[in-house]
């Protein structure tokens, strides 16, 4: 199994998430884990990450974040499983509500300035929905000081279109305990990868 982790926003491949990923699948697992840097234009990032998907097999997606956005729209896009570790679900909001008119465009690195026109891009990415849906799995934490876990409740449990959703009460947007739930990621993705 091939396992790409997608980070979040103002973060990077060596994420605390994307070590302690390295170092259970490392020791405990044949699998191989990618860790690319999303620190790029949206538009950008779906595709390096779509040219990655379609040069392996047997892919499968690990999101936090912005990086459960994008995860979202690529399992959608190429009917792939997916965990979504406290995925945004409307990120062009919250870059708006977070940084307002007065900081976007937003410097997020030497390379990267978000803008507006980013913020445009995310929203017209957006899937209304996962056609198979029971192939993701998210976990959410109700104590997340950026986003609220209820938009992510609703998204991903429309009637016809539901997810496997674990909502914890406590936590944060880190998802403070997740380390234990790496064992139970990897088995929910062996399962469902075809």
């Amino acid at each position: 199994m091939n396992i790409i982790y997608l980070h979040g926003f103002l973060s990077n491949p060596n994420s605390m998430k994307g070590l302690l990923l390295r170092s259970y699948i490392e020791k405990n697992t044949q699998h191989q884990l990618y860790l690319p840097d999303l620190n790029m234009p949206p538009i950008l990032t779906l595709k390096k990450i779509s040219q990655q998907i379609e040069q392996l097999e047997c892919v499968v997606l690990i999101g936090s974040s912005l990086g459960g956005f994008y995860a979202t729209q690529l399992a959608s896009d190429y009917n792939i499983p997916a965990v979504l570790i406290n995925p945004a679900i409307q990120p062009w909001k919250l870059f708006r509500k977070l940084y307002g008119k007065t900081q976007i465009p937003f410097k997020v690195t030497e390379h990267w300035t978000l803008d507006e026109a980013q913020l445009n891009d995310l929203e017209k990415l957006a899937v209304p929905f996962v056609q198979d849906a029971s192939k993701l799995l998210v976990l959410l934490q109700q104590e997340d000081e950026i986003l609220d876990y209820r938009e992510a409740q609703r998204y991903y449990s429309l009637t016809t279109h539901q997810s496997m959703l674990i909502t914890e009460m406590g936590g944060n947007h880190a998802m403070d305990n997740f380390e234990e739930k790496i064992p139970m990621i990897i088995q929910f993705l062996s399962d469902n990868i075809k």
